[in-house]
């Protein structure tokens, strides 16, 4: 069965960007290449917000194609990302053209369980702040991946607002990169915390 996957790079105090939505701060090595390729190799889908989608549309295609310098893990992963299908929720249906993209237009349990049924792997959610906090509140989310550097940035846009509900995790694997980034593999429980 498939599982919805969230995968995050964040800092220490639970930022994934700065205020201007700067990402300087990101440390990353061959080792956690490696994590991100076998996740992936793993995936059948990604679900994507519109801008995020966009960002990799206009990038990670060319990387595969080789128009844009890359190492061989960067080449592989683009590679890869081409292969998947693409869900992308988006209310407005402006969408960038890459090949094997779908249009979400809203995003509910059964569309969720509909992209599930249809990836003939795991479905991975990269960026797309607003999509997580949707997924989120839905109790949509099988695992979070989470990729915490080495730094406090104080300010900036956290993953989760505070109007989200808490969500119990279950932690399943901690993986220290060489980089000295740590990856947090949380299961998501099914009930969900109360505010205290």
């Amino acid at each position: 069965m498939s599982r919805l996957i969230i995968s995050m790079w964040t800092t220490l105090d639970g930022y994934v960007a700065g205020l201007d939505d700067s990402m300087d701060w990101l440390l990353a090595d061959s080792d956690l290449m490696n994590y991100e390729l076998a996740l992936v190799e793993h995936a059948g889908a990604l679900l994507l917000g519109r801008i995020t989608h966009a960002d990799f549309a206009s990038y990670w295609p060319a990387v595969a194609a080789g128009t844009i310098d890359a190492d061989d893990g960067n080449r592989r992963y683009a590679r890869r990302l081409d292969q998947l299908d693409k869900f992308v929720a988006s209310r407005s249906g402006d969408i960038a053209a890459w090949p094997v993209t779908q249009h979400v237009t809203e995003v509910t349990a059964s569309e969720i369980q509909r992209i599930k049924d249809r990836a003939n792997g795991d479905v991975v959610v990269y960026g797309s702040l607003s999509l997580i906090a949707t997924l989120n509140a839905m109790n949509a989310v099988d695992e979070f991946h989470l990729i915490v550097n080495p730094i406090l940035l104080c300010k900036g846009k956290p993953v989760l607002d505070a109007h989200q509900p808490s969500t119990r995790l279950e932690l399943m694997e901690c993986r220290p990169f060489s980089s000295g980034a740590v990856l947090l593999r949380y299961a998501a429980l099914t009930t969900p915390a109360t505010h205290e």
